[in-house]
């Protein structure tokens, strides 16, 4: 299997997983008025499984290191494949209320507060798990992020009141929580693998393995949470399943499109994980938030309606994720 051997390969893996989970969310912005986001999330989850099944079978299965995807799968343990899958599970969760906080509050409030609080919480409980890189330095870059969130949290505030029809608060309350659930996600991932990619452990999996079983974990628990979610929508009223049989193959494939770009941003973040360690790989991909940001800021002109002063704010908040984010790949 493919296995990354260097650090500065590792940050660049890392740097493609920062685009594409900053990126995959415009694809929600690309599908028919009529297509809601609970009938496009089943598609983004189906995108997931197949781009790990397709890494798997290639990436996973192919060389002279580790174990080949199928071998790897037949050996694997109960604990570990249960850990993944409690992975997808939690991720599944988390990611659904961002897509609904991204549908009510935009992408360049949403992402910045749901990342940002998933970045500071995930980077201590993965760092902890398995502490590698200078604490100081990944620390000092979690603070420098964690005050790009305030001020991001005060542009909100400047656009809501500025608004003739003040914003809804349940778009950032559903960001919160979905940020304090995507914080712990990665943990239950990187505890299924083998500790060394190069040395076969029994019954730990290989990445690409796990990344199967999280996808599994993914698409199994949408039955339930989405299921909920289309009857008791936050916003909107209730979609049945045959609506989504309904869907044009456009929206379909925009909807697999969005979940094979995410898939390819975690997939590299574990692989990178290897040589940068999970917290650092985890740290450097929630720098998704700038690209995001960036997004909603200068393309879907979302603060277009917003007073004086606040695009400043914004500008800086992007500056201090930025420092934030180089002071997290210095640190090792």
């Amino acid at each position: 299997m493919f296995i990354v051997e260097n650090y500065g390969l590792a940050i660049m893996l890392c740097v493609i997983t920062m685009f594409c989970w900053g990126s995959w969310a415009n694809t929600t912005k690309l599908t028919t008025k009529t297509w809601r986001f609970e009938l496009f999330y089943w598609d983004y989850g189906f995108g997931i499984l197949l781009t790990t099944l397709l890494l798997a079978f290639t990436l996973g299965s192919n060389g002279m290191e580790g174990r080949a995807f199928l071998e790897d799968f037949s050996q694997a343990n109960q604990d570990s494949l249960t850990s993944a899958f409690i992975g997808g599970v939690i991720f599944n969760a988390a990611n659904i209320l961002l897509v609904a906080a991204i549908a009510i509050a935009g992408m360049s409030v949403a992402f910045p507060v749901a990342i940002g609080i998933a970045l500071v919480l995930g980077v201590l409980v993965n760092y902890i798990s398995n502490p590698q890189g200078d604490p100081t330095l990944i620390f000092g870059g979690v603070a420098l992020i964690t005050l790009a969130i305030l001020l991001n949290a005060k542009a909100y505030q400047k656009l809501q009141s500025n608004l003739a029809e003040k914003v809804s608060k349940k778009g950032l309350i559903l960001s919160i929580v979905s940020g304090c659930l995507m914080g712990l996600f990665y943990k239950y991932v990187a505890e299924s693998m083998v500790a060394d990619f190069n040395i076969p452990e029994a019954g730990k999996l290989t990445p690409y393995t796990a990344l199967v079983i999280f996808a599994v974990g993914v698409v199994v628990s949408s039955f339930v949470f989405n299921t909920i979610q289309m009857k008791k929508p936050f916003i909107g009223v209730p979609v049945s399943f045959s609506d989504y049989f309904k869907g044009a193959t456009k929206d379909h494939l925009i909807g697999i499109f969005g979940g094979a770009i995410w898939c390819v941003g975690m997939s590299l973040s574990i692989i990178a994980s290897g040589k940068a360690g999970p917290a650092i790989s985890y740290g450097l991909g929630q720098g998704a938030t700038v690209v995001a940001a960036i997004w909603g800021i200068y393309i879907w002109k979302e603060f277009d309606q917003a007073p004086k002063g606040t695009k400043s704010l914004l500008n800086i908040m992007l500056l201090l994720y930025i420092a934030g984010l180089a002071m997290i790949i210095l640190s090792k």
